[in-house]
């Protein structure tokens, strides 16, 4: 896992993200309960208050998320997913990136009520924004959440060390 001052800016968006962590799991079905872990530990409570609502649709996001990188792209095949989570002004954001499905993006089925392929038609429903971009071979799709009651001000600069 990877934390510190990192900040990462995106179109849109005039206030810059700070990086909260990021975890690499292997691209395994049993990797998903970690990053729920990892989205809890990092976010709570410094950002989210315990049993908020916004931390269980989160992890409804995330775990949609880590599974379709597992299931869809050359990370269920051996290879690895790498999960990172960021803050700015008013905004939460989860990240899961990929090792790639030979060029195919993310696309969301026309039928939300079909057997299969309703996963990013919950990651819409529950998140205020949400994207992908291409890095590298991979594919980071994100998602982002507005900022809970528990939220730091992050305007008073970096948390202090422990």
């Amino acid at each position: 896992m990877t934390s510190g001052k990192a900040r990462y800016a995106w179109t849109g968006q005039k206030d810059a993200m700070e990086l909260l962590g990021a975890l690499t799991l292997p691209g395994i079905e049993r990797s998903v309960p970690y990053v729920r872990l990892f989205l809890r530990d990092t976010f709570v409570p410094g950002y989210v208050a315990p049993g908020d609502e916004l931390l269980a649709d989160m992890a409804l996001v995330v775990d949609e998320l880590a599974a379709n990188g597992i299931r869809h792209t050359a990370s269920g095949r051996g290879g690895k997913i790498t999960i990172a989570l960021w803050a700015g002004r008013g905004v939460l954001r989860a990240e899961v990136t990929d090792d790639g499905a030979n060029g195919a993006r993310p696309v969301v089925r026309t039928d939300p009520s079909g057997e299969s392929g309703r996963g990013l038609h919950i990651v819409a429903a529950l998140a205020k924004a949400w994207g992908h971009r291409p890095d590298g071979p991979g594919t980071t799709v994100w998602a982002d959440f507005p900022a809970g009651r528990g939220q730091r001000n992050l305007a008073a600069g970096p948390r202090p060390l422990a």
